[in-house]
């Protein structure tokens, strides 16, 4: 099993969300973060005056899969969040090496 971290613009959450949906995975979870990547910030303007913003406003979502399922949902997740702009976002995945439903004790991908 693997973890998929996705890191996008606030923007694009709900454009992320309905493709994810659309392909089955409406098991998610979604934390409001701050952050910066290689731009370190913007600068922007507000009444003439120039100011440095180090930290942006991005949404971080999380989804378990199945391995067989990683290479369709990164594609979904490209299509659905891609911008073409810098501060677009990233994509993690990492191992899973076990999950439990808590609720009835299931184990491993019965468990998803």
């Amino acid at each position: 099993m693997k973890k998929i971290t996705i890191i996008v613009r606030p923007e694009k959450l709900d454009d992320v969300r309905q493709a994810l949906n659309k392909v089955g995975y409406s098991g998610i979870m979604i934390s409001e973060i701050q952050g910066h990547g290689k731009q370190k910030g913007v600068t922007q303007q507000w009444r003439g005056e120039k100011y440095k913003v180090d930290l942006l406003h991005k949404v971080k979502l999380e989804v378990v899969v199945k391995d067989s399922e990683v290479t369709a949902l990164k594609k979904t997740i490209i299509e659905s969040a891609r911008t073409g702009e810098i501060g677009d976002g990233k994509i993690f995945i990492s191992t899973v090496d076990e999950v439990i439903r808590i609720r009835t004790g299931e184990e491993g991908e019965i468990a998803l």
